[in-house]
């Protein structure tokens, strides 16, 4: 956990997530407490003290080293300054002569509070947690349990579209000619599903949210979750409002085929054949991203979900309980079912497959799709799906071609002479606004040019290709 080089390493990288510095030179930081709460609500992570925001070890002087440790025990100890109260393991480390300080704070089961105020953490940053919305989703986050889960006893077969129940029955056993819900009648379909439940610890049982959700008329939907609502958006002329929009207000057996009409609507084909069997890799595609939209999506939240289609992406958000933080790939997923009940009733139907089978899909078909183009999967609060559906112009409109290589050129050269080189400081040599700076790069990134380490206020740039 303290291993020097492992602690080295994490200064290298800055910043981030779940890596805080703080100076702490003569005394110990209070804005400290703050960062541990947030860590603690968050994923964990590294705060080192002695230690400035640019990765510089600064050190702690020796006379205070002692009293700093026991500031820091004894406030930890404190339900005054951190509710409820949390041990932390430290370590005192010498790296280059100087001492420093390593906590290391883990992520809790519970949710805390700092003198009283709630902290969470995004980026580098620590977020104090002001309405009830942010706190409300902070202890959803936490909690045991999934929310499709809650019971109500109320709800009645009537309050359910009887035709949606049939055609899943056919998706079924379209899929699948023996499939048990065959010769089922639709409330055994609901009930075999566990769409229908009994709480043994209160007794209370009755049809859940799931059930709503999946095939629920709009007025049962908006009673059990008033704010339900998802948003099909194309934004190709119009960046500011929209050129085209569904709102999308039915349930989601309904939903899955209004946002494929959707996106196929707005979005090309394109010939494939895999084997000897001719394919709609544009289907292949977002039928993945649509089912991962709405299998994993928190309903209890009321952020807005969305998927909009711009001029060459299509990009799909949806709030969500995060088990990582970060961009996503096939080597560092950890497959985890936010909704697991309505997961399987997807997975009856033949609309998802194995837990974390639709990233490797995603990344099978859309660099047949796109040449060379990989999804980006966002992973925070929000998640964020980034598919492309057409090559993307050679850098910014702006400026023409031989232009845009030109300026590429001297970015690289001057990322070779100082990889801590800013956006702005770039804009400021090359005469070209902070935009088109950012643009060049981000363009350079995805082709594997250059790469980032570390964060965006202590982090360098590193030459990929010579």
């Amino acid at each position: 956990m303290f291993e020097l080089e492992k602690i080295k390493t994490i200064i290298a990288q800055g910043e981030g997530v779940n890596t805080e510095f703080k100076k702490s030179h003569t005394s110990l930081s209070r804005s400290a407490f703050e960062t541990i709460c947030a860590f603690l609500n968050r994923k964990g992570g590294y705060v080192l003290l002695g230690v400035k925001d640019n990765g510089t070890i600064e050190g702690i002087r020796e006379d205070t080293l002692q009293t700093q440790l026991k500031i820091l025990t004894d406030d930890m100890n404190n339900p005054q300054i951190i509710s409820p109260v949390k041990c932390l393991e430290t370590k005192v480390l010498e790296i280059d002569g100087k001492n420093i300080i390593c906590i290391y704070v883990p992520e809790s089961t519970q949710v805390h509070s700092c003198k009283g105020v709630y902290y969470d953490r995004q980026g580098e940053v620590d977020i104090k947690l002001a309405t009830y919305p942010q706190i409300s989703a902070l202890y959803i986050r936490k909690q045991d349990g999934y929310t499709e889960n809650r019971i109500y006893p109320y709800m009645r077969m009537e309050d359910f579209i009887q035709n949606d129940i049939e055609a899943a029955k056919r998706e079924a056993v379209l899929r699948n000619a023996n499939h048990p819900w065959k010769n089922m009648n639709n409330e055994e379909v609901l009930r075999s599903s566990k769409m229908y439940l009994r709480d043994e610890q209160t007794g209370k049982e009755g049809y859940t949210m799931a059930a709503a959700l999946m095939f629920g008329k709009e007025e049962t939907i908006h009673s059990v979750c008033a704010h339900y609502k998802i948003d099909a958006l194309l934004r190709k002329e119009n960046l500011d409002r929209y050129d085209d929009r569904d709102v999308i207000t039915c349930n989601l057996f309904q939903a899955y085929f209004r946002l494929l009409a959707f996106i196929n609507k707005h979005t090309p084909d394109r010939f494939y054949l895999e084997g000897y069997t001719r394919l709609s890799i544009r289907e292949l595609i977002f039928r993945e991203m649509i089912a991962n939209f709405l299998v994993h999506r928190e309903y209890s939240n009321p952020y807005p979900a969305r998927i909009t289609v711009y001029k060459d992406t299509v990009v799909s958000e949806n709030w969500t309980i995060p088990k990582t933080i970060g961009l996503i790939t096939p080597e560092n997923v950890t497959p985890y079912p936010k909704n697991p009940t309505i997961d399987n009733c997807f997975r009856q139907m033949g609309w998802v497959e194995d837990l974390g089978s639709g990233i490797r899909n995603l990344y099978k078909y859309c660099p047949i799709y796109v040449h060379g183009s990989f999804p980006v999967m966002e992973e925070n609060d929000v998640f964020k799906l980034t598919v492309r559906y057409e090559r993307e112009s050679l850098f910014s409109e702006k400026i023409n071609v031989s232009e845009n290589i030109k300026h590429a050129n001297k970015i690289l050269e001057l990322i070779a002479e100082n990889p801590k080189v800013t956006a702005k400081e770039i804009g400021d040599i090359l005469l070209l606004s902070e935009r088109q700076v950012r643009t060049i790069i981000a363009r350079l990134a995805s082709e594997k040019i250059i790469s980032r380490i570390g964060s965006r206020k202590s982090g360098e740039w590193y030459l990929l290709k010579s």
